[in-house]
């Protein structure tokens, strides 16, 4: 079993089974793998089975919502400060279990970029350009439900972020996503408040950069028409993940880095083109 240190006393008192890390080799004889935590230690075990060749089952449980690895073919690993995306069936885990009162001891921070993570998921997805009229369907009602939800610690982040996941995989995410791939390896551990990681930047770039693409394409607004939506409606649902202070503290770094950020192949799936002048609309906060 791999448990993620946040809930590993309690894990481990409820399933007494052998404990062992991300890159030690599985004990010989190891038939299954149960591995509880978020989506960088899903991810690693996904990757360890497939890489590896290894015969052994599966078993998931998320201690946190938002990446929806516990659901996905996909594994998002960190190699030399940068973002690798593995997409196949093979990457699936067996099982995934439910235990949403392992989230009880989260701190409000993280609930609630968790949440922006799953509404990024949900969103990109929804506009994705290879998203099809069932997708956006599903999207739909995906995102209605999501404006319904509280921002903040609940039990039903879990099912929503599974959905969320389900569907961006299906179709693909955009510039939200291609922000957070680039900038969260520069950005580790330098920020005063510990909100740079994926799903941290997500969280605060998810409105600023659906204004930018409500300004930059005439088609979103009748996509959202299409499935019954009021852009306004949901837009007012994510502005509260919005933190102009965070946001001013990874904007020299999105600056620098903008160029990374347009050859990232989320971008090039985003609803609206993005350019190397498109910066100035994020320097120039014409979100707000």
């Amino acid at each position: 079993m791999w448990v993620t240190p946040a809930v590993r006393d309690r894990v481990t008192a409820a399933l007494p089974l052998p404990l062992g890390h991300p890159g030690e080799p599985l004990p010989e004889g190891t038939k299954t793998l149960v591995v509880v935590g978020g989506g960088t230690l899903i991810d690693a075990a996904k990757a360890l089975r497939v890489d590896r060749r290894l015969h052994v089952r599966l078993i998931v449980i998320p201690s946190i919502w938002g990446s929806g690895a516990e659901i996905s073919p996909v594994a998002v690993q960190n190699q030399d400060g940068k973002k690798t995306i593995r997409v196949g069936p093979e990457l699936l885990p067996d099982v995934r279990v439910a235990w949403p009162e392992l989230a009880q001891t989260l701190s409000s921070d993280l609930a609630r970029d968790a949440c922006g993570d799953v509404w990024a998921h949900a969103l990109e997805g929804f506009l994705s350009p290879l998203a099809n009229d069932e997708l956006r369907t599903i999207g739909g009602h995906l995102i209605g439900d999501l404006t319904k939800a509280r921002i903040g610690n609940a039990p039903g982040w879990f099912e929503l972020s599974a959905a969320a996941c389900a569907l961006q995989a299906h179709a693909s995410v955009g510039l939200v996503h291609g922000i957070a791939h680039t900038l969260e390896g520069p950005l580790a551990g330098g920020s005063p408040t510990g909100r740079f990681g994926h799903a941290g930047l997500c969280a605060r770039m998810l409105w600023p950069a659906m204004r930018f693409n409500l300004s930059r394409s005439e088609k979103l607004r009748s996509i959202f028409d299409e499935v019954g939506l009021d852009v306004e409606t949901v837009f007012a649902a994510i502005a509260g993940l919005y933190d102009e202070a965070v946001y001013d503290i990874l904007l020299p770094s999105l600056v620098a880095r903008w160029r990374d950020v347009l050859r990232d192949p989320c971008t090039r799936t985003n609803v609206a083109l993005v350019r190397p002048g498109d910066v100035s609309f994020f320097v120039e906060k014409a979100f707000r």
